[in-house]
């Protein structure tokens, strides 16, 4: 069986994490993936993921499944509004198909 569900992914700096990963569950999401991340984007080159002399400057990807597609757009907004000013991040959303009977 499977479930459509939005698939939010936010880049942005790992000294956020903390922040971002409390607008996430205060929105009702029941989890989310952390992975480091790295790349090249409209303010230069980021951390590749490698080792660096402080972790905090490095890049991370965050992946939240969500059951609505409005949840996803909102948890995007605040997070946009209240750091992309300041710090370096992009969030997409897409659809999804999650292929076991666990619901969001």
């Amino acid at each position: 069986m499977t479930q459509e569900v939005s698939k939010l992914v936010i880049v942005t700096e790992r000294l956020l994490l903390k922040e971002i990963t409390k607008i996430i569950e205060s929105a009702g999401a029941t989890g989310y993936t952390v992975v480091a991340a790295g790349g090249k984007g409209s303010r230069n080159v980021r951390s590749s993921g490698q080792p660096a002399v402080m972790d905090s400057f490095t890049n991370i990807k965050i992946e939240v499944l969500v059951a609505d597609r409005a949840v996803a757009l909102g948890i995007s907004d605040e997070i946009a509004g209240r750091f992309f000013d300041n710090y370096s991040g992009i969030t997409y959303v897409s659809e999804a198909e999650v292929l076991h009977a666990h619901t969001l």
